[in-house]
């Protein structure tokens, strides 16, 4: 898999596990998407797990769902960071500008936000169909709608603004203000993760909501959390392009992962804003 950051032929023992030139044609292909796509089953596997572990029948042991939860969360990261070094890392220094290579890598992300659209998508029509049927919304936490949640919200906000001028301090060759606006906008993020967690704990220690206190609880946790790795998963991958940054490996002309990198941190701050609409303030709007 070439890119407009790194296009060489050379395996140099990089890019394990790959397959040259499979399919025939196409050169190096590489196995790490798989393994990603594997580990992110397994979180959904795991997921119905827990709820079959809870259930009255107890159909299999309740450590079986949060072991493979656990398990997935980890083989879906491997795979991504894999995935990463794979198409934006390896042998970068070795490798030539390819103008053509970067924008099919754009395209990729495109289409990759459009299966993440169809994936939100799914819970949010789960949400719409319990929110106009027989719900009396009696399960809604007293604090949902929290100061707490505005102050997410700015943070995601203002983080989509600091990536956006960190691409164009980038594209003026102003290498200082670009790194600094990418370590502000991890530092945002990981203040929003923060931010969600303690929410969290407030619900489940304090308040007693969680997943399984009914329909709701199902429809916020399954929608916020998976909303929330998906923060977590750009943090990550914000966390190593400012390595990169740091490393001098971008300019005005070669920006290609920086750039697929913030089309995936702008498309999460948009889902969150419709969560914020939907599921916080919908739930309380009579």
């Amino acid at each position: 898999m070439g890119t407009a950051d790194d296009t060489s032929d050379d395996g140099g023992g990089h890019h394990l596990p790959a397959v040259t030139d499979f399919p025939r044609g196409f050169g190096e292909a590489s196995w790490w998407p798989y393994i990603a796509s594997v580990g992110a089953a397994g979180i959904y596997i795991g997921a119905a797990l827990f709820f079959m572990g809870h259930n009255g029948a107890s159909i299999v042991p309740a450590i079986a769902g949060p072991a493979v939860f656990g398990v997935s969360i980890v083989v879906t990261l491997a795979g991504i960071f894999g995935w990463l070094y794979h198409a934006f890392v390896a042998n970068y220094w070795e490798r030539a500008a390819d103008e053509h290579s970067g924008n099919m890598l754009r395209f990729g992300m495109l289409l990759f936000l459009c299966t993440e659209i169809f994936t939100f998508g799914a819970g949010f029509v789960y949400y719409f169909f319990i929110r106009t049927g027989s719900w009396s919304g009696a399960e809604i936490p007293a604090e949902l709608l929290s100061p707490l949640v505005a102050a997410n919200t700015v943070l995601l906000v203002v983080s989509s603004f600091t990536f956006h001028f960190a691409e164009v301090e980038l594209r003026k060759d102003n290498h200082r203000r670009f790194t600094a606006l990418l370590g502000v906008t991890l530092l945002l993020g990981l203040v929003f993760i923060g931010g969600q967690i303690y929410e969290y704990n407030l619900f489940i220690v304090h308040e007693g909501f969680t997943l399984t206190s009914g329909i709701f609880a199902s429809a916020f946790f399954g929608l916020t959390g998976l909303h929330g790795l998906h923060v977590s998963m750009g943090a990550v991958l914000i966390l190593i392009v400012l390595a990169r940054a740091l490393m001098g490996q971008y300019s005005a002309e070669r920006h290609t992962s920086v750039s697929t990198v913030s089309m995936y941190w702008h498309f999460v701050d948009v889902v969150w804003l419709f969560l914020v609409a939907v599921i916080y303030i919908g739930a309380v709007a009579p």
